[in-house]
């Protein structure tokens, strides 16, 4: 069988495809020596199918999760539901931009990305399309220049869950086990503790909508505290597992090459030069206690739900490095940026530390610009968040 027959995926610039050279959305390895083949998740792809339309834009090196690249241009947000969002032209969500707007407009089926702190549910968030991130070890990642070895997860864009289904079967090569479970069966909770601070109105307005939405239909809602989710900043205060490990890849090009690189991703990389052997190991071991406390908090509950990004999709002019003529104004602009990061990355990146599995699919209604719910678990639940994705794709789309 052959599921993806006569439909095209794109693929993120950072995945080999044999005979070409993988940049990365960089200038640096724009040269490099061409893949011998393609990366595995690209020949299951095509195995089943599908055709390969083209290498799409992102992130340097996946460094970001607003979507912006000095090098090559920033995709604009598209709306999937209504098309091109109105007023100012709007940042798509990294680093998987280029993926996601290709799915948004309908010039791919699938968009092959990587999510490693959110990278494939915040562009699904902003350009109001379904973006499943996988538990991490499911879908191999040979063939694919890494941010984190520890965080990375291929994974796949599409218009719909049921579309996000098919994609997860192909890349992890395994069934997903379908439920005929109505919505009410399932036992869902809403975490209170970060994920719900600082809402842009619209994001609030959007979730609760659904909430209510999903309530009516039958849906059983708890709120849920979990503060071990405000752990985390102590546990990485020395550093993340990206800055470290992408470091450690990085070094050698840097040593030669570190004008090239995109001085905002060129900054974060830097900083995994502090850490130390020793800091790094106690890392590990601080996230694999953290990990047992949170499974332990949701362990009663079928699915977790929370806003996906906490904001709408900034501007690209609010955004994108100045001129360098005024030393303020580029000042301005790179702390607005890393602001928007920073916000954009804040729920997402929680499930990543988890190494849980989440999907976003979008909640806003015609007129509003694209706000996603992400709908989420601890590893290895992925038949669970797609089989309560599908329930409430359903009652949202009524």
């Amino acid at each position: 069988q052959r599921p993806l027959a006569g439909l095209s995926v794109s693929v993120k610039d950072l995945f080999d495809l044999r005979g070409q050279p993988t940049p990365a959305g960089s200038v640096v390895l724009a040269d490099a020596p061409a893949a011998q083949d393609d990366c595995p998740a690209v020949a299951r792809l095509r195995a089943a199918g599908a055709s390969v339309v083209g290498r799409t834009h992102m992130v340097e090196f996946a460094f970001s999760g607003v979507g912006t690249n000095p090098h090559y241009g920033t995709p604009v947000a598209f709306d999937a539901r209504t098309g091109a969002l109105p007023g100012p032209a709007r940042v798509p969500g990294g680093s998987s931009s280029g993926a996601a707007v290709s799915v948004a407009t309908g010039a791919a089926f699938i968009g092959l990305g990587s999510d490693t702190g959110g990278s494939i549910r915040i562009p699904a968030a902003l350009n109001g399309i379904v973006g499943f991130k996988s538990t991490a070890r499911l879908v191999p990642t040979t063939g694919a220049v890494p941010l984190s070895t520890t965080l990375d997860t291929v994974c796949a864009l599409t218009r719909s869950v049921r579309d996000a289904i098919v994609a997860h079967e192909i890349l992890a090569a395994r069934r997903v086990t379908r439920s005929p479970a109505p919505l009410a069966a399932w036992r869902l909770a809403v975490p209170t503790d970060t994920f719900l601070e600082g809402l842009d109105p619209q994001v609030a307005r959007a979730f609760e909508r659904s909430l209510d939405t999903l309530r009516r239909a039958g849906a059983r809602i708890e709120p849920l505290a979990l503060p071990e989710v405000t752990d985390l900043a102590s546990i990485q205060a020395t550093g993340g597992f990206s800055a470290a490990e992408s470091y450690a890849w990085h070094r050698p090009w840097l040593a030669q090459h570190a004008d090239r690189y995109d001085p905002r991703v060129r900054t974060r990389i830097e900083r995994g030069a502090t850490m130390t052997a020793f800091e790094y190991i106690e890392l590990q071991q601080a996230r694999v206690r953290w990990i047992a406390r949170v499974e332990d908090s949701i362990a009663g509950f079928d699915a977790l739900l929370s806003p996906t990004v906490p904001i709408l999709a900034p501007t690209i002019a609010s955004v994108a490095p100045a001129d360098g003529r005024d030393a303020l104004e580029d000042a301005a602009r790179d702390a607005a940026f890393f602001r928007a990061n920073g916000l954009l990355l804040r729920n997402t990146s929680i499930v990543n530390m988890l190494d849980g599995c989440a999907l976003s699919l979008p909640c806003h209604t015609a007129g509003e610009l694209p706000v996603g719910l992400m709908v989420w678990h601890a590893a290895l639940h992925d038949d669970a968040v797609l089989n309560v994705g599908l329930r409430i794709e359903e009652e949202l789309q009524k």
